[in-house]
């Protein structure tokens, strides 16, 4: 379980393909403080620590993970956002984050606000009613709020702390950026599909 609050950025330092497996090598500030089989998010996957070496850490993404995520475009030399898991004796500064990505969004357009930045993505349609406005959505891992929330589309606005701080500062037009929807409005649409009342 994650905050959406990013602790540190990584850098892609080297792949290991095995079958349809992806292993990334990554290097980090916290790298060294990691344990094997500890759960961290990149880019907003929970993915396991599989091996340590001095300063670095290792993840293997499967098929299905590939499939459901921007992995696939990773290469050496990419930058990730990082979060350890959640400790539960603090405050929760961002919303609830599975690290269970949902689907992909497009960047449409980036705008410069004399100081702040507006990003606007395109989702698949059918995840359209999982979003609302001013609802809690996480980007590559970072808790964000939406706003402007249409049938196929959402805005967020980036503040300075967060645009230097995240690696939003590397999305431009027609990047493709991880998506997960608030756990709490999913669970919602699951009960009322299920036709439970109260």
């Amino acid at each position: 379980m994650f905050t959406g609050i990013i602790e540190s950025i990584g850098k892609i330092v080297g792949l290991e393909k095995n079958g349809s497996n992806i292993s990334f090598w990554v290097e980090s500030s916290i790298s060294g403080e990691l344990k094997i089989d500890q759960s961290l998010s990149h880019e907003g996957v929970c993915l396991t620590i599989d091996a340590l070496d001095q300063g670095r850490h290792r993840v293997t993404a499967i098929e299905e993970t590939l499939k459901k995520t921007n992995l696939s475009g990773w290469e050496t030399g990419s930058i990730l956002n990082l979060e350890r898991c959640m400790l539960m004796n603090g405050r929760l500064d961002g919303h609830i984050v599975q690290g269970h990505v949902d689907c992909t969004a497009t960047c449409l357009e980036r705008i410069e606000r004399e100081g702040s930045w507006e990003f606007k993505f395109q989702i698949p349609e059918q995840f359209a009613h999982l979003i609302i406005e001013k609802g809690s959505i996480a980007i590559n891992g970072t808790s964000l709020t939406c706003f402007e929330v249409g049938t196929d589309h959402f805005k967020v606005a980036i503040i300075p702390y967060t645009y230097a701080h995240t690696s939003i500062h590397r999305v431009s037009k027609g990047s493709v950026v991880n998506i997960e929807f608030d756990i709490l409005g999913k669970y919602i649409e699951r009960m009322r599909g299920l036709g439970v009342s109260y």
